[in-house]
């Protein structure tokens, strides 16, 4: 079960787009000046509102890294992969098991 939202959709939507507006008006302005100055005045953690606006410039393709859609493939595959480890370790022990119970001379 996912953890609640601090923040609404609808200001977390607000608040990125005042930050792509302030750097739109002024091409000078840093993510991070422009994070601060949006930040405080919508009530959102500057912090949790520059992670969003470089999750978005990623998706976006404008940075280099993960995107989200690829975070969530990666993160269904490690639990896939850890599933079919267990399920492996479990095939092995059964079959060693019902080996022993056929022949009890092996050495296991």
């Amino acid at each position: 079960m996912p953890a609640p939202r601090k923040y609404p959709q609808e200001l977390r939507e607000r608040a990125m787009r005042l930050v792509q507006e302030a750097r739109q008006e002024d091409p000078e302005l840093s993510v991070t000046a422009a994070v601060h100055r949006i930040g405080t005045r919508v009530g959102v953690n500057p912090d949790t509102l520059r992670g969003r606006v470089k999750q978005a410039d990623i998706d976006a393709g404008k940075r280099p890294g993960t995107t989200t859609d690829d975070a969530q493939r990666i993160k269904a595959l490690e639990a896939k992969n850890r599933e079919l480890k267990r399920a492996n370790e479990f095939l092995l022990a059964a079959s060693s098991f019902f080996a022993r119970e056929l022949d009890p001379r092996l050495p296991w």
